[in-house]
């Protein structure tokens, strides 16, 4: 493992559905992941994904790369960027991508992850600290 070294990509539809799912779940029942009239009152374009879900989705990249999610030590992000997701059967389309940003002396990398939708990053900041 080297720094500079990219993980291969992730590329993921969010629909409708996987926020019903999602909200089951976690029991985060907020209306703006799932009513349109609510979301759009309170100044969204339409619903948006959970960021949690987005945030689980992005950690996809880092744990598939690695073949065993024991090895993740750390994990956090930023929000910065809603996902909005259309009622249309195709949801939205999330293109994830890491790179090692850091090697360190005591056996753990840095993984800086992005997440973009709609060519614009939604989160900030993420990364991963695993155990290499």
């Amino acid at each position: 493992m080297n720094v500079g070294d990219e993980l291969p990509g992730l590329s993921v539809r969010v629909t409708r559905e996987q926020l019903v799912r999602y909200a089951g779940a976690s029991l985060d029942f907020n209306p703006i992941h799932w009513n349109e009239r609510f979301a759009s009152e309170v100044g969204l374009p339409n619903v948006i994904a959970h960021g949690m879900l987005t945030m689980a989705l992005a950690g996809r990249v880092v744990t598939d790369w690695l073949g065993d999610p024991g090895r993740v030590l750390e994990y956090g992000v930023r929000f910065t960027r809603p996902v909005v997701v259309p009622d249309d059967g195709e949801g939205a389309l999330v293109d994830f991508t890491a790179k090692v940003g850091e090697v360190r002396d005591d056996g753990t990398a840095r993984v800086d992850i992005t997440a973009k939708f709609d060519g614009k990053t939604v989160l900030g900041k993420a990364q991963a600290v695993v155990r290499v």
